[in-house]
């Protein structure tokens, strides 16, 4: 059963007028659970997150496609010039707090799991999660779920706004410090002593990454280009008055998979005199082959669609090894903006195009089926 626009446009609303900042995503995922279930989809909690089933049965062979997208959103930033959890519709527009990301795919990916309830060619799973703009801990819980029921997805569909362009690689977040150290000193005497400034020594080493990184320097992925590294968030020093004995940047490294992370650690510690330090390093680069079934039905239900490497993250971090693409509607630049807003058409043709993905999938799972029955 395929839900009429309207309704579609409705149910989009009501997910945005359901406030679920990280951490407060209770009520929007028993909202969700409710509308699914009255449209006939089979419904679990797993950890705080929604699960729910359609299609034909995994646990009779059929291969597993998995839809994830998340129920959080960022907290209001300054600059609204509408209630954020209204859902204004002005124009072609619809207003709010996380319309774009990711509701609309939220929104849009309900409306094809309903709609894939006579499949019988693959079986569906929709993961709607929590908690992906902090620590993407909802997604880590339906991963370990399926691991434990010996369940391995065949490919994955992560529900972020991509402008239905095809994102089959993304880059990888390494997060380090750079800390640098001298010796404190009051500043009146600091130069006299000869005591060495650590907020000095950061700034020379921050230069020297840049200028290694204005050079050619680095592996190039053909998707995702070079890594980069950002310094994002600076400290140091006690007083006003005090020369810091220590000062330190977080370095923000959006990763590729043609260069290890420890390559790329290695390449800065040649040109700083500071120590890096690790501070997170679980979500790596994630490539899937262009030559792929999944890759092939998206472009079957989308003729017109891109492929590209995205440089921002999401929960297609964690499958890496297994099909997996990054697409919906709306564009990524609106997001975590004032004013955030999707469009009814891009609401309307993300539901479209999940819909033909899964009928793609479905008719080629069946195909192939049939041809090994017959072999």
């Amino acid at each position: 059963m395929k839900l009429p626009a309207a309704e579609l446009v409705a149910l989009h609303r009501e997910v945005v007028r359901t406030p679920s900042v990280s951490g407060s995503e209770e009520p929007l995922m028993a909202f969700s659970a409710s509308f699914l279930e009255r449209h006939g989809v089979r419904v679990e909690r797993v950890g705080g997150s929604l699960f729910a089933w359609t299609g034909a049965p995994a646990v009779a062979g059929a291969p597993l496609l998995l839809l994830n997208s998340h129920l959080d959103t960022v907290p209001v930033c300054p600059g609204w010039s509408r209630d954020p959890f209204a859902a204004e519709v002005a124009g072609e527009r619809i207003f709010g707090l996380g319309s774009n990301d990711a509701k609309a795919s939220v929104a849009a990916m309900i409306a094809a799991t309903i709609a894939h309830a006579e499949g019988r060619g693959i079986a569906v799973a929709l993961a709607l999660v929590r908690d992906e703009e902090r620590k993407s801990a909802g997604t880590e819980e339906i991963v370990a779920e399926l691991a434990r029921r010996g369940l391995a997805p065949a490919a994955v569909v992560i529900g972020e706004p991509t402008g239905l362009d095809v994102a089959v690689a993304q880059k990888g977040l390494l997060v380090l410090e750079l800390v640098a150290r001298g010796e404190a000193a009051h500043a009146a005497h600091a130069r006299a002593l000869g005591a060495r400034n650590a907020a000095n020594a950061l700034a020379r080493d921050l230069v020297a990454i840049e200028a290694l990184l204005a050079g050619v320097a680095g592996p190039v992925d053909p998707l995702l280009g070079r890594s980069t590294v950002e310094p994002t968030i600076l400290s140091g020093g006690t007083a006003r008055n005090v020369v810091p004995a220590e000062a330190r940047a977080v370095l923000d490294c959006r990763t590729v998979p043609v260069e290890s992370t420890d390559a790329l650690r290695a390449r800065l510690a040649e040109v700083v005199e500071g120590e890096l330090v690790v501070l997170s390093d679980r979500l790596r680069p994630v490539a899937t082959a262009t030559n792929l079934e999944l890759v092939a039905a998206a472009r079957r239900a989308r003729p017109e669609a891109k492929l590209y490497g995205s440089a921002t993250l999401s929960d297609m971090a964690f499958f890496a090894g297994t099909p997996a693409i990054k697409v919906g509607p709306g564009e990524s630049e609106r997001s975590h903006r004032p004013d955030e807003f999707v469009t009814v058409a891009e609401l309307l043709a993300g539901a479209s195009f999940y819909e033909r993905l899964l009928a793609e999938l479905d008719v080629a799972a069946t195909v192939a089926k049939q041809l090994e029955v017959e072999a």
